[in-house]
Order: C-alpha cells, then sequence, then structure tokens
C-alpha cells in the first residue's frame, strides 16, 4: 500500500465559475503525472491552512507560498490594459510559460483566453450583443451551465467541477498546439505573399492560417488554398478586418448560390463545384479549376 502523500489542492465550495475551474485545470498541467493529488472544495480555513495549494479562496496572493487569492482588500494586481488578475491570471503569469516552454505563445494565451477569464470574473464587460436579442454564447456560460440549478440538489456538484477542470485542461493543451501550428504556418504565408507576382491573388498549398496575415497586406484580394481533405481548392475572398465579413472583394454576383452544372456553365470552369450566396467562397475539384475561378473573379 503506497504511503505517498497527495498533494493537497483546496478551492471554494457551492458554485464554481470558469476562474477557479481554469486556475485549478493551470495547476493540474504543471503537476508530475507521477505524482498523486486531492482537489478539496472547501471554506474551512483550518483546511486552507494545510493545503499545498490554495486557489480562489483563503484571501491571500503569493505565489511563493502557493496561495492564489484575488479576493482580499486590494486584488492582486493588475495588467497593463487596466484588467485586474483573477485567480486564473494568477495561476498562469506563474505557471504559462513552465506549461507552454514558449514565453510568446504563453503571452498569447493570456489574451485570447486568461485574461477576458479574468475581465468576467472581476466585473469587466467583456463582450456586447452583436445587435438586439443577439448575444454571443460565450465560454463562462459553458461553465456555468453544469452547476445544479435551483430544482437539483449538489451531491454531484463535485463531480462537475472536476468534469469542468478535465475540459479545460484539454482546451488549453490544444490551444496551445494551435498556436504552434499557427506560428509555423503564418511564415508560409508571409513567404507566399512575398513570392506571389501577382499579389491580388495568393496561393498556398496547405490550409494554412493566412487571415490575419493577408489582412496586414494592402493588395491580396483572393487567396487559393487546398481544403483539409484535399478534394477539392478553395477559392477565398481576404478582409481587412477578420471579425467582419466586409470583403475587399466579393466574387461575381452572377455566382452567387450556383453549384455544379450550373456554376460550370456560368464560369466555364469544368470542376467548379460551389459559390456560397455571399459571395465570399467559391471551389473547384482542381488547383487549376480554382485558379480559373480567381482569375475571372479578379477581372470583374
Amino acid at each position: 500500500m503506497s504511503t505517498t502523500k497527495l498533494i493537497k489542492i483546496v478551492t471554494h465550495n457551492a458554485d464554481f465559475h470558469t476562474d477557479d475551474v481554469f486556475a485549478v485545470a493551470i495547476l493540474l498541467l504543471t503537476l508530475d503525472k507521477k505524482v498523486g493529488y486531492e482537489i478539496i472544495r472547501t471554506r474551512d480555513d483550518s483546511v486552507i491552512q494545510t493545503a499545498d495549494y490554495v486557489v480562489d479562496v483563503g484571501g491571500t496572493y503569493d505565489a511563493s507560498a502557493r496561495r492564489f487569492d484575488h479576493h482580499q482588500i486590494g486584488g492582486a494586481g493588475t495588467r497593463a490594459n487596466g484588467i485586474a488578475y483573477a485567480s486564473c491570471g494568477l495561476m498562469w503569469k506563474t505557471y504559462g510559460v513552465q506549461i507552454t516552454y514558449d514565453e510568446d505563445i504563453a503571452k498569447r494565451i493570456d489574451e485570447k483566453i486568461i485574461t477576458p477569464i479574468d475581465a468576467s470574473d472581476n466585473g469587466f464587460d467583456t463582450h456586447s450583443p452583436l445587435m438586439e436579442g443577439l448575444q454571443p454564447y460565450v465560454i463562462q456560460q459553458y461553465i456555468s451551465s453544469f452547476n445544479p440549478t435551483w430544482k437539483e440538489d449538489e451531491t454531484s456538484v463535485y463531480e462537475a467541477f472536476i468534469d469542468m477542470v478535465m475540459f479545460a485542461q484539454k482546451l488549453l493543451q490544444r490551444e496551445i498546439s494551435v498556436l504552434r501550428d499557427v506560428r509555423e504556418g503564418v511564415s508560409y504565408v508571409h513567404s507566399a505573399y512575398q513570392n506571389a507576382e501577382d499579389k491580388r491573388l495568393i496561393v498556398i498549398d496547405e490550409d494554412y492560417p493566412w487571415h490575419e496575415v493577408l489582412s496586414q497586406y494592402p493588395e491580396p484580394f483572393f487567396v487559393v488554398y487546398p481544403n483539409s481533405a484535399r478534394d477539392m481548392w478553395r477559392l477565398k475572398t481576404v478582409r481587412d478586418n477578420t471579425s467582419s465579413y466586409k470583403l475587399r472583394k466579393a466574387l461575381p454576383e452572377t455566382w452567387a448560390g450556383k453549384t455544379g452544372a450550373e456554376l460550370q456553365q456560368i464560369t466555364g470552369v469544368p470542376d467548379a463545384v460551389f459559390c456560397h450566396n455571399k459571395r465570399f467562397t467559391s471551389a473547384a475539384r482542381s488547383k487549376e479549376g480554382a485558379l480559373a475561378l480567381a482569375r475571372i473573379a479578379l477581372e470583374n
């Protein structure tokens, strides 16, 4: 029978939030997989005092003592952008580079995931309605939905908390992997732009992350690349703002919503497949076909 002491991680009980869920997930990503741990949800100070790590409870921030709360008077510090740290951000500030092995990726994860979580937990407005009656569905709502409702008892809240921590771990690991691949792919897109004879049309040989890169250059109207299944080549429009669908140059109006034989007849491209109604993307079965569509679109 093993006598190895478990690492004791304490966070608050009752309803869980995105902040404490992600803070615990970050901590678990730092621990040696061979070392056991226990997670205790409590506000009992006598238990808190015995913990190896305390997260989002306890009234103390001291990374050297492994205490990561932000509810004390005066908080636990503020970023240069004015967003106060919550426990999630304090954990990432301490362990982000250790987890990612990369300062730039740690910074990008903080900007993309951690800072918005901290902002929401500290009462900052993080988003506005897209239009009247239309709100974005954010990760805080997803996490919160697993707390018991007023009609449910709290017997399973611990299991739900652990499920959310596991989800947060997987999400962070996935985002780290994505950012590594994005950084490599971005370099290929820059090269494709630099080498393009006609910089209105950029051709890349993989489905690299091109949107933000090409929006930085003034000339590109279209990009051609293979889809992930490599069974067709996509023609897409470039936008100045990747958060908007305002196109630099839309595909021809006569193509809108057309597919198969009808699109082939209109374009004269024998393997044309479809064109979206909103005219921001089209496709052909071959690279040659997609390039033919692009050349037509450039002249219209």
